[in-house]
């Protein structure tokens, strides 16, 4: 993707930006084979859409949010962590009205559509395990931290980490696997009592999950109130009729 794909926005003070990247129209296989909690795979087709290009990091955090919750707190381009989805609501929520435009996070179908960025391989490089610490941050390479954004290769839509790194939330609640799953792109939410029973879906794995959390389908549940040094999370910004 060439560069003009890339938008840029300012937030906050003291020019601290956020770098978005556009993602084409299209449809995949989402899911696996190989993964019960990841079937049955299943055809979607994606609207196009822009989703930042690094998870959000700590001085973008602090920016729009005031504080810095990581536990590796080393602020600039480090990711941020130890936020539940609740905070990255919020964060959406605040950004939005920062800038006038409408951020979420990703559905897991946006999610899963970006990371792989075309391919259908275990990995967004392949499916060799031994080449996965040149695209990621995990157990065997990450000296028990996360690292800044941006340090390893991205996928072939230039986005950075979304293996890796920090766990990644998506707007989803969670589901044991895809059986009555949207084909649309869009975000699976039970609408009753979401906000207090449900749990909520993460992607990508992190810097102290093994490779086998690491794949581009591989997904993860959490309570959607808590904070761990392993989630963090990156944003899409919803195009004006859309939801």
């Amino acid at each position: 993707m060439s560069s003009d794909s890339t938008i840029k926005i300012t937030i906050g003070f003291n020019g601290i930006t956020l770098e978005l990247v556009a993602i084409p129209s299209g449809s995949f296989l989402m899911g696996s084979t190989d993964e019960d909690n990841a079937q049955p795979q299943h055809l979607v087709t994606i609207a196009a859409f822009h989703i930042g290009k690094y998870p959000i990091t700590q001085e973008q955090y602090q920016a729009v949010m005031g504080n810095n919750p990581s536990h590796f707190s080393k602020g600039g381009k480090y990711p941020v962590e130890q936020v539940s989805w609740n905070d990255a609501q919020e964060f959406c929520m605040k950004l939005s009205q920062m800038t006038g435009k409408t951020y979420r996070l990703p559905s897991e179908a946006q999610w899963e559509y970006a990371a792989r960025a075309g391919t259908q391989t275990l990995y967004y490089h392949g499916d060799n395990e031994n080449q996965l610490g040149d695209y990621a941050w995990y157990d065997n390479n990450s000296s028990s931290q996360t690292h800044p954004v941006g340090q390893k290769k991205p996928n072939q839509w230039e986005l950075y980490d979304m293996l890796g790194n920090v766990w990644e939330w998506c707007e989803d609640d969670w589901h044991s696997d895809y059986n009555g799953a949207p084909t649309d792109g869009r975000a699976w939410i039970d609408n009753d009592n979401r906000y207090l029973s449900k749990y909520r879906t993460l992607r990508g794995g992190c810097w102290n999950y093994s490779s086998q959390f690491c794949s581009c389908s591989y997904r993860f549940d959490t309570d959607p109130a808590w904070r761990f040094p392993e989630d963090g999370f990156r944003v899409v910004v919803v195009a004006a009729g859309t939801q």
